[in-house]
């Protein structure tokens, strides 16, 4: 398939389910591969015969929305805000909890990278929590409860984090079994299903504030508002952008999208 045809395609496509193409053009490839073999699989030619096949085959559209998610993860991915959210913003969400513990939300989860990261840096911390991880991708929940990883998702991650917290084995990283034990996944469409909370931290990055369009972002910043405890966090990607029509957040550290509600702020 010519990338010319897979992008007139996805920008004639993305709007009519929801997302947006800004956010798919750096990582088109992906999509572009799994578009590809979905129109083989039907026998089909080319993206012109798959346009007529979606016209005429209402029930396709949910298939191709399955060939949209971006599985793009790996540990500490971003290093400056794991470093604010571990060092600072745990110990800080640790107070509020207690004597409770530090309720977390990771939405569009992956392969478990970002819950693992935080359950390490909690347990080198002595401070408990729990973290839910929720992703509509059902291989990557299949290995994130795995916990097994190749040296280039765990790169980013500090040396002695990486030492402490996996085994080797079969050439692959996998994480200690202690460090799995107050980690749960399950499937979810953030679009649709949510679990009730409330969470003292929530991460929804490069999900839905990157794929999925402005109304579709408007709702789901609602409900992750609605999530958060008094004084709770809410972080998005690096890049993303809180939307406007949402209720009012101030960002607690410049430049690295972690949130608070206003009138939540202490002091």
């Amino acid at each position: 398939m010519k990338d010319s045809d897979c992008v007139a395609f996805l920008q004639w496509a993305l709007p009519r389910v929801g997302h947006r193409w800004p956010g798919y053009r750096k990582v088109r490839r992906q999509v572009c591969r799994r578009l590809a073999r979905r129109i083989a699989d039907l026998g089909l030619h080319d993206t012109w015969e798959y346009r007529d096949y979606l016209d005429a085959h209402d029930g396709e559209w949910a298939s191709l929305e399955q060939l949209l998610p971006i599985t793009i993860s790996r540990f500490f991915r971003d290093r400056d805000v794991f470093d604010h959210l571990c060092g600072t913003l745990l110990p800080e969400l640790c107070s509020l909890a207690a004597p409770g513990p530090v309720r977390i939300w990771s939405a569009g989860c992956g392969g478990g990278e970002e819950p693992y990261t935080l359950t390490i840096s909690a347990r080198r911390q002595r401070i408990p929590i729990e973290v839910l991880g929720t992703d509509v991708d059902v291989q990557q929940l299949r290995r994130a409860r795995k916990a097994c990883y190749s040296y280039g998702s765990l790169k980013d991650l500090p040396s002695e984090w990486r030492s402490e917290a996996f085994q080797r084995q079969h050439g692959d990283f996998c994480l200690r079994p202690e460090l799995r034990a107050n980690v749960a996944f399950c499937r979810q469409d953030v679009r649709r299903q949510m679990p009730a909370g409330p969470f003292h931290l929530v991460l929804c990055r490069y999900l839905v504030f990157t794929y999925f369009d402005e109304e579709v972002q408007e709702a789901v910043a609602g409900e992750l508002y609605d999530r958060l405890v008094p004084g709770g966090v809410l972080v998005l990607g690096k890049r993303e952008t809180w939307p406007a029509g949402a209720p009012p957040l101030l960002e607690v550290r410049s430049g690295l999208r972690i949130y608070c509600a206003s009138e939540r702020l202490r002091g």
